[in-house]
């Protein structure tokens, strides 16, 4: 393990969840309910998986927040995330599965999609947020980090998502630019300014098939 501050930071078996602290997650649980706070969207009853060789991505944010949404069989439910943003970002091998379960006739279908297979091309996004449920890597470096940050200070380069139902005061950190290898994330919501998938393969398979 090699720990600097305001330097690299390697962990091996990278695995973190950030949420909110739980009077801030109580508050905002309490502001959904009186409808005093909006989502940017409604995410799927479905959380999807992510795996990649390498995600290289400049200007990191990370901060908690709250993704709402519907269940499959169409309940209120809210789900808290970890929110990873990047002013751009280069990921390579890049596979994205979601299953669907109690499909009639065929039972669980699931969607596979794969880009960036070839190393000297890999997708490339700008702008882009990942609300994440779980996030494992090899390996992360993070160069000129800062652990602690407000998640909406102003001199953050990349903000808070608009949209998002995150505490501007809450827990944050940042970094120049961020190196994850082997990932493997779970996620509810994906956004971002442009997003460019070469060497795109999308399949449907009858059954249970994931990234992982």
């Amino acid at each position: 393990m090699e720990s600097q501050v305001r330097g690299g930071t390697r962990w091996r078996r990278f695995a973190v969840v950030m949420v909110p602290s739980v009077a801030a997650t109580a508050a905002i649980g309490v502001a959904l309910a009186q409808g005093a706070l909006a989502a940017s969207f409604s995410v799927s009853g479905q959380s999807f998986k992510v795996s990649a060789d390498q995600l290289v991505g400049y200007d990191f944010i990370q901060y908690g927040s709250i993704d709402s949404g519907t269940d499959l069989k169409g309940n209120k439910t809210a789900h808290p995330v970890a929110v990873s943003g990047f002013s751009s970002a280069t990921i390579t091998n890049m596979c994205q599965s979601v299953v669907t379960p109690d499909v009639p006739i065929f039972g669980s279908v699931s969607l596979e999609l794969r880009a960036g297979t070839n190393a000297t091309n890999p997708v490339k996004a700008t702008n882009i947020y990942i609300d994440i449920a779980q996030l494992d890597a090899e390996n992360a470096k993070f160069e000129n980090i800062d652990i602690g940050v407000a998640a909406g200070d102003k001199s953050n380069k990349t903000g808070i998502n608009p949209g998002d139902q995150a505490n501007p005061y809450g827990f944050g950190q940042r970094s120049g630019k961020a190196t994850f290898t082997g990932v493997e994330q779970t996620a509810w919501a994906t956004t971002a300014g442009t997003f460019t998938l070469s060497n795109l393969s999308l399949k449907l398979h009858k059954g249970v098939k994931e990234c992982y």
